[in-house]
């Protein structure tokens, strides 16, 4: 929590506790249907929560606005993204159900009310959003075939509806068809630890 609070100092009491109760959640859940790598979990603070928090330095979601977290995985980085603006709605897809049961168990246990969470895939989404968050293994092409149709025309937000998406190391390549519009920021300006050099959030306008 500590780390937390070092960037985002600001935080109401209750926000503070639902991000404070992660961790045992994160334990127990973890224990039994493995959604971070074993080696990994004691890092979940800095390299789960915060880089999904990093999307929350490009951009303050306003709100009413609504947003589907691709690919979530064990809710990275929906739920954290969902604690810090709980005036957003977000939805949590992935294809797998058993993360999907954790993401939906650990919403539950914070009282995240602003959260739904389902086992679909990208393509079978049929909603529209103002942004897609990303921190799924495609590549950027690949969101933007499958997901562009998911995209909201009514602009709510200080930029353009569009992807927003968590990457590692040279992302010049998947930003080579989308050069003139693709915005990319490294993580480790907004955090300082050693972590996140060579992390970047690559902002795709659709619109």
């Amino acid at each position: 929590m500590d780390l937390i609070l070092k960037y985002f100092p600001d935080l109401t009491d209750e926000q503070c506790s639902r991000f404070a109760a992660l961790d045992a959640l994160y334990g127990e859940w973890n224990a039994k249907i493995n959604v971070i790598s074993r080696k990994d979990i004691g890092n979940l603070y800095e390299h789960h929560v915060l880089h999904s928090l990093s999307i929350a330095k490009v951009l303050r979601f306003r709100a009413g606005t609504r947003v589907l977290d691709l690919g979530t995985g064990g809710g990275f980085p929906g739920i954290p993204l969902a604690i810090m603006f709980p005036d957003v709605e977000f939805k949590l897809i992935d294809g797998t159900g058993k993360k999907i049961k954790v993401v939906s168990e650990i919403a539950q246990s914070i009282g995240l009310k602003n959260v739904v969470a389902e086992q679909l895939r990208g393509e079978d989404e049929k909603e529209t959003f103002d942004f897609i968050v990303t921190r799924a293994v495609m590549t950027l092409s690949e969101v933007y075939r499958m997901m562009r149709k998911n995209i909201g025309k009514t602009q709510r937000n200080s930029i353009p509806n569009g992807i927003l998406a968590l990457k590692g190391g040279d992302v010049s390549g998947e930003i080579h068809d989308f050069r003139r519009r693709a915005e990319v920021d490294d993580i480790h300006r907004f955090f300082s630890e050693d972590w996140f050099i060579g992390k970047h959030i690559i902002y795709l306008p659709v619109f």
